[in-house]
C-alpha cells in the first residue's frame, strides 16, 4: 500500500470534512426524530430539510469514503458490484440534493410573496403537496439514474480498456451511440433545469426582500435595522444555501471536466472536496437559523418548548 504526500494531506482534508459534515446533518437529522417523537406536526419546510439532509448524509458518505480510502492508499477495496451500487447512490443522492434545494427555494418564493388570491390558492396547493413531492423525488432520480450502473465498472475490471476513464476507485465505461448521448443530455437538462428555478426563485426573494426594505424603511427606520423577521431571516438563510450550491456545483463540473482529459488523479480528490463542500456547509447553515441547541435538550425533560423552525 504505497502513499503520495499530496494524497495523504488531501486524504486528512476530506475525512476531516467527512467527520464535520456527519456531525452536523446528523444533529439536524436527530432534531426532526426529536419532534417527531414529541408528537410535533412538521411544517412544509421541515419536510424538505429532512430530505435534503438525508440526501446530505448520503451523498457524503458515498462521495467522500471511498476518494478518502484512495487517498489513503488502499487500492481495490470495491468489486464491479460495489462500485455499481457506490456511484449509483451518489448520483441519486446528488440529484436529490439539487431538487431540495430547488424545493425549498421555490417554496419559500412562493412563502414570502405578496398575498393576493392567486399566491394564496399557490401557496395552499404547495403546502398540500411537499410531501408526496420530495417522496416521488427519490422515485424519479431512482429511475432518472437507472442506466448508471451499466456505465461503471470495478477498478479491475480490464475488456475494452480503451474505453474506460478510470477515476481510481472505479471506472467509467465510455460509450459514443446515440442512446449514450440522449442519456447525459437528459440528465443535464434536468440538472440546468432545477439550477434555472433555484436561480430564478433566489432573485425572485432578492426583488421581495428588496422591495419590502424599501416600504418598512420609511414606516419604522431605526426598529427595521434593529429587528430582522423570523420569514426574512429563514430566507437569508435559504439564499446563502442557493448561493453555496450554485457556487460548488459550478466548480466542481469544471474540475471534473478538467480532471477526466487530464493526467493528474490528485484532482479527483480536489473534485471530492468541492463536491462535498455543500453537503458539508449546509447544516450548520440550518441550525445557526434555529436555536442554540441546549434548548433542544432542555425541551426534552420538558422545561422549554422545542426550538422554533425556520419560518
Amino acid at each position: 500500500m504505497q502513499m503520495a504526500s499530496e494524497n495523504f494531506v488531501v486524504g486528512i482534508v476530506l475525512f476531516s470534512q467527512i467527520a464535520v459534515g456527519m456531525l452536523g446533518n446528523f444533529s439536524i437529522l436527530f432534531y426532526y426524530i426529536i419532534l417527531i417523537v414529541s408528537g410535533k406536526h412538521l411544517m412544509p419546510k421541515d419536510l424538505i430539510i429532512e430530505h435534503l439532509t438525508f440526501a446530505n448524509c448520503l451523498s457524503v458518505v458515498s462521495r467522500g469514503i471511498p476518494q478518502t480510502l484512495l487517498d489513503y492508499g488502499f487500492k481495490d477495496f470495491l468489486d464491479d458490484i460495489g462500485c455499481k451500487l457506490i456511484v449509483y447512490l451518489y448520483r441519486i443522492t446528488r440529484g436529490m440534493s439539487l431538487y431540495a434545494m430547488c424545493l425549498l427555494s421555490c417554496f419559500q418564493a412562493i412563502t414570502i410573496s405578496p398575498s393576493n388570491p392567486r399566491w394564496i390558492m399557490l401557496k395552499h396547493r404547495a403546502t398540500k403537496y411537499i410531501g408526496p413531492s420530495c417522496s416521488l423525488s427519490w422515485l424519479m432520480h431512482f429511475v432518472l439514474n437507472i442506466m448508471t450502473p451499466a456505465r461503471v465498472l470495478g477498478p479491475s475490471y480490464n475488456k475494452n480498456a480503451t474505453n474506460r476513464m478510470n477515476y481510481g476507485y472505479c471506472s467509467w465505461f465510455a460509450s459514443g451511440n446515440f442512446a449514450t448521448a440522449l442519456y447525459m443530455f437528459l440528465l443535464c437538462f434536468s440538472d440546468g433545469l432545477g439550477l434555472g428555478l433555484m436561480v430564478y426563485s433566489s432573485a425572485s426573494m432578492l426583488s421581495i426582500l428588496y422591495r419590502h426594505k424599501r416600504q418598512v424603511k420609511h414606516i419604522h427606520r431605526a426598529q427595521h435595522f434593529l429587528k430582522v423577521s423570523p420569514g426574512n431571516r429563514a430566507t437569508q438563510t435559504i439564499l446563502i444555501l442557493v448561493c453555496t450550491f450554485v457556487i460548488s456545483y459550478s466548480f466542481s463540473s469544471i474540475v471534473v471536466t478538467f480532471t477526466t482529459y487530464s493526467k493528474y488523479p490528485m484532482l479527483w480528490g480536489v473534485s471530492t472536496f468541492l463536491e462535498m463542500f455543500f453537503p458539508v456547509f449546509c447544516p450548520f447553515v440550518l441550525i445557526s437559523n434555529m436555536m442554540s441547541i441546549s434548548s433542544l435538550f432542555l425541551s426534552c425533560f420538558g422545561r422549554r418548548q422545542l426550538p422554533p423552525r425556520m419560518a
